[in-house]
């Protein structure tokens, strides 16, 4: 989720990557099978006969056939963010708006964005992204809570809708082909949510847009993939290490400033549950057994106990962590007031960069029909003429005052 990279109001949820080769089936095959199970059928097109084929090659043939999806919806989710962020752009109207300095690209027209100082990813204004729909904490609490989900969709610049949109067309079709567009739409759509209520309760000033913490739910719901349907991979110990380490490496990144790591977080814990809730495979030898006349009827079970066990206790988790954060945030509650140390997971202050927002503070007014703005913080000042009703805001631009 972002935050403004100017003046730490607006913060960027940086894209999580992947090693699919190493973490996932496979390119466009079945799931791979434990060496207990190494017996493997011929690929599509293969010369062979089905009629010479042996009660065990049938077999296995039955099991690569886990249903192979077409993805849609996630392409269609990617459309949905590139839409809505000319839309912003439209909207945000830079020659308009802007009344010191230039807009860059300013070919574009309205479509120009925000000099590089306000924005430097290439976009429009915080005012234009509160206005759209970007997540801010007191608006929530006074009764917008549809903005939990809205942020989610919003992008603070070209660079930000492109990194994330490149991620989640590597990681999202490929989970769709396997697991279908309901099971990684719900993925998709509650991780986001959850990784916008840890930031509101975390990160209270300013405003968060971005997909990132969908998109880590992702990464969450890989891991727990992996976890709950142990039995069925091959390199599993390989597939596991090679996504943790994947994980650790963006959620490290998570720590620069600008940067919200708790949406980050938050959208990874809640991928990590819902990977157990929503990914769950049937045992390998139920799907032999139910798609196989010569197998022994041993097993009455799809799933096997553990996994049971898993569903349930992460169904529990996240059910009673998603209403005592809702509880909390419409209270007001500040977590980083019962835990000190908390802010150091999204930002470690060094010599090189500090983590506390910028705050600004300015004087104004009125002239006639004019507004006389002053900068307390660098003594600037300007007169503009009143702004239209809701934009832009004296707070916007006293914001763009004291850059």
């Amino acid at each position: 989720m972002g935050r403004d990279p100017s003046s730490a109001t607006l913060e960027v949820k940086i894209h999580p990557s992947r090693d699919d080769a190493a973490v996932h089936h496979g390119q466009g095959s079945s799931p791979p099978i434990p060496p207990r199970h190494s017996q493997r059928t011929s690929p599509a097109g293969s010369s062979s006969s089905s009629s010479n084929a042996t009660p065990r090659n049938r077999e296995d043939r039955e099991f690569s056939l886990f249903r192979r999806w077409i993805p849609w919806l996630v392409p269609c989710f990617v459309v949905a963010n590139v839409v809505l962020f000319i839309i912003t752009m439209y909207v945000n109207d830079c020659p308009k708006h802007l009344f010191r300095g230039s807009c860059v690209a300013s070919f574009l027209g309205r479509f120009s964005f925000q000099p590089l100082k306000e924005n430097p990813l290439l976009g429009p204004s915080s005012y234009t992204l509160e206005k759209m729909g970007a997540l801010v904490v007191d608006r929530v609490i006074h009764g917008e809570a549809w903005r939990l989900l809205s942020c989610m969709w919003l992008h603070g610049g070209v660079v930000h809708i492109l990194a994330n949109m490149l991620s989640l067309v590597f990681i999202g079709i490929r989970l769709e082909q396997e697991f279908g567009f309901v099971r990684i739409g719900f993925l998709y759509v509650i991780s986001g949510f959850g990784g916008s209520l840890l930031s509101a309760l975390f990160i209270q000033s300013g405003i968060s847009v971005g997909a990132s913490g969908a998109l880590f739910g992702l990464l969450g719901g890989m891991l727990s993939e992996i976890l709950i349907n142990w039995t069925i991979y091959a390199n599993k110990v390989a597939a596991l290490l090679t996504l943790i380490v994947i994980t650790l490496i963006n959620l490290a990144v998570g720590i620069l400033p600008h940067v919200d790591n708790f949406a980050h977080i938050g959208g990874f814990l809640s991928g990590f549950f819902l990977g157990f809730v929503f990914l769950i495979r049937p045992q390998f030898k139920w799907i032999v057994q139910r798609n196989s006349p010569s197998a022994p009827s041993s097993l009455k079970n799809r799933h096997k106990p553990y996994q049971y066990i898993l569903w349930i206790i992460s169904f529990l988790l996240l059910t009673s962590g998603y209403i005592i954060g809702l509880i909390f945030l419409l209270r007001g509650v500040n977590l980083n007031d019962h835990c000190s140390w908390c802010r150091y997971l999204s930002c470690v202050p060094t010599s090189l960069w500090r983590c506390d927002a910028k705050q600004v503070y300015c004087e104004t007014s009125q002239i006639g029909n004019r507004l006389n703005i002053t900068c307390l913080s660098n003594g600037r000042s300007e007169l503009v003429d009143m702004p239209n009703v809701g934009f832009p805001s004296p707070l916007e631009l006293c914001s763009q005052l004291c850059r």
